[in-house]
């Protein structure tokens, strides 16, 4: 018994960094860009509100607000990985059977604005986006902005059109 318990507690150890690295629900991560008060990643939300998309910052609630008439072109892209991390940490700790984990994927979504700042001066900005908010944000940009997104890929365009 305190041979599984330790097991259970050590793979929680392991497990706990991969689940919180990855953006869920309604969350958004700004990755990079030229906005000026971001000088890292900053988790925090995604909201398509009335006249500009605003990314609130989770720590300091910092506000970025892009209006959809500034916005010149937007891009999705994947990253398309394996889960070999947590399939190894499981096998070697819990049960050979988190091997069968290599055989999924995970997806990490990214969409790219490129926007006129209210000076006139040209900004980018690349989001990480939850896989749940995708679709109805890229429809929801393409609709607001004008701006036809270009996908980085057909596959990338394939997979957002399963959804």
């Amino acid at each position: 018994m305190k041979h599984t318990l330790s097991l259970v507690l050590i793979f929680s150890f392991l497990w706990t960094p991969l689940a919180a690295a990855a953006v869920r629900g309604k969350s958004a991560r700004y990755v990079g860009g030229t906005v000026a008060v971001f000088k890292a990643a900053v988790d925090g939300t995604w909201e398509m509100a009335d006249k500009a998309l605003v990314f609130t910052a989770e720590k300091d609630g910092v506000k970025v607000s892009i209006p959809y008439n500034k916005i010149k072109s937007l891009e999705y892209g994947q990253k398309v990985g394996r889960r070999l991390g947590g399939a190894m940490a499981g096998a070697l700790i819990v049960h050979p059977v988190f091997l069968l984990l290599l055989f999924s994927k995970k997806r990490k979504h990214f969409v790219t604005i490129e926007f006129l700042d209210e000076t006139g001066k040209k900004q980018g900005a690349v989001f990480e986006l939850a896989k749940g908010i995708v679709k109805e944000s890229l429809t929801t940009l393409e609709s607001k902005s004008g701006k036809e997104v270009k996908y980085e890929s057909d596959e990338a365009k394939e997979h957002l059109e399963k959804q």
